[in-house]
């Protein structure tokens, strides 16, 4: 067992945390330098009152003072994050924990003032939010633009179309960042949205497999085009023209003898017409898709046009942070 006399200089000193003992019908019995600091209440002010001060008003009407202390008798620990209040009415946002102590009576908190970090992470949220917004509204009005001067320029409708479910591309990667807080995307999550704006055209004819893969930012809005571009490709031209065709869409991880991580995927057609090479120049399509991940080692790209159907494979090492490089499509 520790020292009393040591657990005693501990307590004292800790004055980071507030630490502080509770009898069985919620009255405070003792009460640290450090439960001074954080809440304001002198030891004869504090020893005595009610547990229930310290939270606010809210969750003292539900009850969750008493539903704390309940739950560290029955399970020997409660641990909580919320808002509590100072003395001086102030609020402050903390972590702690409540606890037995062995056979006696009463329960101990620990309680550490987490405000700072608190207020920095709401911050974050707040810059994150306004720039998804301004990332919003800067792809419609790129769209806009875009249809805008194309229909003056009498472009024929179909090239708007393709360029108008591009621009859509990219907007579905964007909101699957967003939902991961820019941090990154799930694999799974992109082919999903990739193929949700082709719903009417047979998705259930699309067999999807993999384990769950995180992808950085640029990697997910890479992939993401050219899933685009080979679900646009095998609907009009490929597998998904024809009413036996079938994608299997499926991916795998792998480590190196350094332990250095890659994913790879498969995109394979099958039950569709009869393909053949292309004829003449790459369209833009054919173009994105070899050369998404062609650049610095950052990953490669293979396309064969196979008799039965398209094949197209990707390879893409996974790092941590933001590893993958810019697009570069090249001229014309």
């Amino acid at each position: 067992m520790i020292d009393p006399d040591l657990a005693y200089l501990i307590v004292k000193n800790a004055r980071d945390y507030a630490v502080f003992t509770l009898e069985p019908d919620g009255r405070i019995a003792a009460w640290s330098p450090g439960a001074q600091t954080i809440f304001g209440y002198r030891s004869d002010e504090a020893i005595g009152m009610s547990f229930s001060r310290l939270f606010l008003p809210p969750d003292v009407a539900v009850g969750a003072p008493e539903a704390e202390m309940a739950k560290a008798y029955r399970e020997g620990r409660a641990e909580d994050t919320r808002w509590h209040l100072r003395q001086n009415g102030e609020r402050f946002w903390a972590n702690g924990v409540t606890m037995t102590l062995g056979d006696r009576p009463q329960l101990i908190k620990f309680l550490r003032d987490e405000t700072a970090a608190k207020l920095a992470e709401d911050q974050r949220i707040l810059l994150l939010n306004e720039l998804n917004h301004r990332i919003k509204n800067t792809l419609a009005t790129v769209q806009s633009i875009v249809d805008h001067t194309l229909r003056a320029g009498n472009v024929a409708p179909a090239t708007r179309n393709v360029l108008t479910e591009r621009l859509i591309a990219l907007a579905q990667a964007h909101n699957v960042l967003v939902a991961e807080s820019w941090a990154g995307a799930d694999l799974g999550a992109i082919v999903e949205r990739a193929l949700a704006p082709h719903e009417g055209s047979g998705l259930g004819r699309f067999r999807i497999e993999g384990p769950r893969v995180f992808l950085s930012p640029q990697q997910a809005v890479s992939l993401s085009l050219v899933l685009h571009e080979l679900t646009t490709n095998a609907i009009k031209y490929g597998a998904m023209s024809a009413q036996t065709g079938q994608v299997s869409i499926s991916w795998n991880l792998s480590h190196d003898a350094a332990g250095a991580r890659s994913m790879t995927l498969l995109w394979q057609e099958t039950g569709g017409p009869l393909v053949s090479p292309p004829d003449g120049r790459e369209g833009f399509g054919l173009r994105l898709i070899a050369r998404s991940f062609g650049q610095d080692g950052d990953g490669r790209t293979r396309i064969e046009h196979r008799p039965e159907g398209l094949v197209c494979t990707v390879n893409i090492p996974l790092v941590q942070g933001d590893g993958a490089s810019i697009l570069n499509l090249g001229e014309g």
